[in-house]
C-alpha cells in the first residue's frame, strides 16, 4: 500500500542506522510492528495477577 508521510529525513537517517533497514518501508514496517507489540504487552501485564489460570506445577509436569 502506498502512502505518503511526511517524517523527517534527520529521524529516518538515524532510525535507519541504528536499526540496519535497508529501505524506508522496511524500517516503518519493523516500527510499526514493535510499537504493536509494545502496546500489546503493556495491555497483558495490566492483567498480572487477575487471571486465574487454575493450574499447578505438578499438573503441568504430568502432562
Amino acid at each position: 500500500m502506498r502512502t505518503t508521510l511526511e517524517i523527517p529525513e534527520k529521524l529516518i537517517k538515524e532510525a535507519m542506522e541504528l536499526t540496519g533497514a535497508k529501505t524506508k518501508s522496511q524500517l516503518i514496517k519493523e516500527a510499526l510492528e514493535e510499537q504493536i507489540g509494545r502496546i500489546k504487552r503493556k495491555r497483558l501485564i495490566t492483567h498480572k495477577g487477575t487471571i486465574d489460570l487454575d493450574i499447578d506445577l505438578d499438573s503441568l509436569r504430568n502432562r
